[in-house]
């Protein structure tokens, strides 16, 4: 069954380039051109990535991006014509995966498609039964499900990629490259100061009196210990 590409973007010309060039990679395509209208089909319908303009009338991207991540964690990429770090920043904390700038070659948009189909495809195949647990944190890699102190964690694919290589290598440090490299993907463009970004998130849900969950290796990388 061919994949299902969601794209929102008010601008035709553009939308329909890119529908055609889906299509022509056998993509299976819905395009809308309005943010509420990108909205309802995200979440009436199922998705295996969309693709999000950050603005659209009726409704802006980041608002439909965290609107549609409070309720599912399909894979979003946001299309923005700002380039600037804080407008990169603010996607992901409304829960991007990834993101691309306008202007943008279709070779690179395709290749970050394929990078976030990839990650979903793998982890479906390799992933193991078996709980990974550190701590108060369980994961059951099965499911896709976290639990903190008894509590189902809600977190986004890639935060939970994150956190679950962290988990697996408890007590290793992850250096930053390796951490991109298995996140992110090989042929991922994405810069390393977005690591900080979903550290943060995860820190921030993984709130605890006691030592905190992921330490810091200044200039190597990141550790989770037990």
């Amino acid at each position: 069954m061919n994949k299902r590409i969601l794209l929102v973007e008010d601008e035709k010309n553009i939308a329909r380039f890119v529908e055609l060039e889906l299509k022509h990679e056998q993509f299976e395509v819905t395009v809308t051109y309005d943010g509420r209208e990108g909205l309802n089909k995200a979440l009436e319908e199922s998705f295996d990535c969309i693709l999000l303009d950050v603005m659209l009338p009726g409704l802006n991207g980041i608002e439909v991006c965290r609107r549609v991540r409070a309720q599912s964690n399909v894979p979003i990429i946001l299309i923005t014509a700002r380039d600037a770090v804080m407008d990169r920043v603010a996607g992901l904390d409304a829960g991007a995966d990834d993101y691309i700038v306008k202007p943008f070659a279709i070779e690179e948009l395709l290749a970050r498609i394929r990078s976030i189909l990839r990650r979903v495809s793998n982890n479906e195949v390799t992933e193991k039964e078996e709980q990974v647990q550190v701590r108060d944190i369980v994961i059951y890699p099965s499911s896709y499900e976290v639990y903190f102190k008894g509590e189902k964690l809600e977190l986004t694919k890639t935060e939970y990629d994150l956190l679950k290589l962290l988990c697996e290598n408890k007590n290793r440090v992850c250096p930053r490259e390796m951490i991109l490299q298995t996140v992110w993907g090989y042929d991922s463009e994405v810069e390393t100061n977005v690591i900080d970004v979903y550290i943060r998130h995860l820190r921030m849900k993984l709130k605890t009196e006691q030592s905190p969950y992921i330490e810091t290796v200044r200039g190597v990388g990141y550790v989770v210990r037990e």
